[in-house]
């Protein structure tokens, strides 16, 4: 991932996703500040204007517009805020993360963690549990189910271009999986795509027969022995980081696979960490971060299908 470049410096702190309106040619990213911002790209160069268009009052996390776009997921065109659910089976979210909305209006979305908020994420790595739910709203009945629990940080959420299957990713244990919506398959989980080369975290589809995983870092060794789940070991670990933010810091990136999970390209850097959505609008990748405080572009055209 050479020649990127670096929109918005120090406007944009911590741009976890990024959701794309085609028709105003923004980009909306939620920020660690509170606020989700509306970006406006000069397509020849690396300036940007920033807005501060709503502020949650929270972390937001991941975004996506609702059927026929009327607005950010919660939020209308008009920058009000609505909460639509905060809890399943009696469970509060802690960590919710990630978020897309199938043709039919069905919102899809992880609860990375019922235990650890963002600020003790590592503290769910290194504990080696499984606290993670993959779950669904339903705006007309304003029902939340839970569709899959025991997950190892569930994270990104991407519905499927035939609207059969939601496609997530189980951060901790370096895969996505398939819950199947309808069809023959309706309410298992099947294998997309394992032994990625990162840490997956927001997965986007992006036409084509395309998806487009973040890949946050490489994993790690303290992180392979936390899921071996030695309590003994996990406890040395969580005294070790605890405070602290775990090593991640090599090979962030994004990853391109096929409707099949077939690997197609894998754009990364080895001095970028904790890459946390990638976006493709045009002949550009756009990636966000929890952790740097702009966005990243690299053109697409000066790049060959690297693996």
């Amino acid at each position: 991932m050479v020649g990127l470049e670096k929109l918005g410096v120090g406007q944009l702190v911590g741009p976890e996703d990024l959701a794309y309106d085609t028709r105003s040619g923004l980009i909306y990213t939620g920020c660690a500040d509170g606020w989700i911002k509306r970006v406006k790209v000069n397509k020849s160069n690396s300036h940007v204007t920033v807005e501060n268009w709503v502020k949650t009052g929270g972390r937001p996390l991941g975004l996506a517009f609702g059927r026929n776009k009327e607005g950010l997921l919660n939020v209308s065109r008009h920058g009000k805020v609505r909460l639509l659910t905060d809890q399943a089976e009696g469970v509060k979210f802690r960590l919710t993360d990630s978020v897309d909305v199938a043709k039919d209006g069905m919102v899809y979305f992880a609860d990375a963690s019922y235990k650890y908020s963002l600020s003790e994420f590592t503290l769910d790595f290194l504990e080696g549990k499984p606290h993670g739910r993959l779950l669904s709203y339903n705006p007309r009945t304003k029902r939340t189910r839970v569709l899959v629990r025991d997950l190892y940080f569930a994270n990104g959420v991407a519905v499927s271009p035939d609207q059969n299957s939601i496609v997530f990713c189980e951060t901790a244990m370096v895969r996505c999986r398939k819950y199947h919506r309808r069809g023959t398959k309706n309410g298992t989980v099947t294998s997309f795509v394992d032994n990625l080369p990162g840490l997956p975290d927001n997965i986007r589809y992006a036409g084509k027969g395309n998806y487009w995983i973040a890949l946050a870092a490489a994993p790690t060794r303290d992180l392979d022995l936390a899921l071996m789940r030695h309590s003994l070991m996990n406890l040395t670990l969580k005294e070790k980081y605890v405070g602290m933010r775990v090593d991640l810091i090599n090979k962030g990136g994004v990853l391109k696979v096929d409707t099949k999970g077939n690997r197609k390209a894998h754009y990364f850097n080895p001095e970028l960490s904790l890459i946390s959505s990638g976006k493709k609008i045009g002949n550009h990748l756009y990636c966000g971060s929890l952790f740097y405080s702009y966005i990243i572009r690299i053109n697409l055209r000066n790049h060959s299908q690297p693996t």
